[in-house]
């Protein structure tokens, strides 16, 4: 904590106590959560994917509704889900009634979950806990990235099997150029060991020129990432996290509570979907590749 000056005011010496406050009453509620979880020794082998869909978009209202080459986007990204060999089940979690349609429709499973939900992560927990079997793993598996391969999702599942120490695991890929200073592309940093340092929407790492570094093989995020189920129980719990406001990336929150993470890195030509414009390229790709 930072010291106080003799001239410095008392407000200003109250909030430094109350803040030093509130990080231990974090930090205790953090290691809390660990030892919670440090108790498990299982071997995390149950895997559920879960694909989280709302209606509501700032950008792209209705999104998972989409059409790609004549199939709803939920649909294909279903689809490519079901492919990957370490997923015991897959199911969408939505708060909206066309979509759960949509699903029903084309034959996956649905699980209704709540408008309150403010992200992916809570929305997949709120599903977790409506399942009437249990599960070790979940994997998040954002609906918005609907040619997403089947060998990533087994690649971050391993990972987090492989490492008992985490409670979290994600992918990255190579980052274009071009992306470098795109706000939408959110790039990592990860240690010698394979785990997370940090993520930003910003250029990590940043040189002292202020440009790319074509040198430099910097990594982009992808959305897909897994958790122990006993871990997502409480990820709710945590408060959010000045890193994570900051950035607006949940990711934040579970390093700054002092959580571990692991990473792999992937080949994978990204095709989000962030815009409506998103659709006409990912469909010139598929075209290209004579991908139905």
């Amino acid at each position: 904590m930072p010291i106080v000056s003799s001239n410095s005011s008392s407000s200003s010496s109250k909030s430094w106590i109350l803040h030093g406050l509130a990080a231990g009453a974090a930090m205790a509620a953090a290691l809390g959560a660990r030892a919670y979880l440090g108790r498990s020794g299982r071997i995390r082998s149950r895997v559920i994917g879960i694909i989280p869909a709302r209606f509501a978009s700032t950008r792209f209202q209705g999104k998972p509704l989409a059409h790609i080459l004549g199939k709803p986007m939920i649909q294909r990204t279903w689809e490519r889900a079901k492919l990957a060999a370490t997923l015991d089940h897959v199911v969408v979690a939505t708060d909206d009634e066309k979509i759960a349609a949509c699903c029903h429709g084309f034959g996956a499973e649905v699980i209704m979950t709540s408008e309150s939900c403010r992200n992916g992560t809570e929305r997949c927990n709120e599903a977790l806990q409506k399942l009437a079997k249990k599960y070790d793993i979940v994997v998040n598996i954002q609906g918005d990235e609907p040619l997403i391969e089947p060998e990533i999702i087994d690649g971050i599942v391993k990972a987090l099997q492989a490492a008992p120490d985490a409670v979290f695991s994600t992918a990255v890929t190579s980052l274009k150029p071009e992306d470098a200073f795109d706000p939408n592309r959110v790039k990592c940093v990860v240690d010698n060991r394979g785990y997370a340092i940090y993520f930003s929407r910003g250029l990590i790492p940043y040189n002292k020129s202020g440009k790319v570094n074509p040198q430099f093989p910097y990594l982009l995020h992808l959305g897909i990432q897994s958790y122990d189920s006993k871990f997502l129980k409480i990820h709710p719990e945590l408060e959010p996290t000045p890193l994570q406001l900051e950035e607006d990336l949940e990711q934040l929150k579970v390093l700054e509570n002092g959580y571990k993470m692991k990473v792999i890195k992937v080949d994978h030509e990204t095709h989000g979907v962030d815009t409506p414009e998103d659709i006409d390229k990912i469909e010139r790709f598929m075209r290209e590749r004579n991908l139905s």
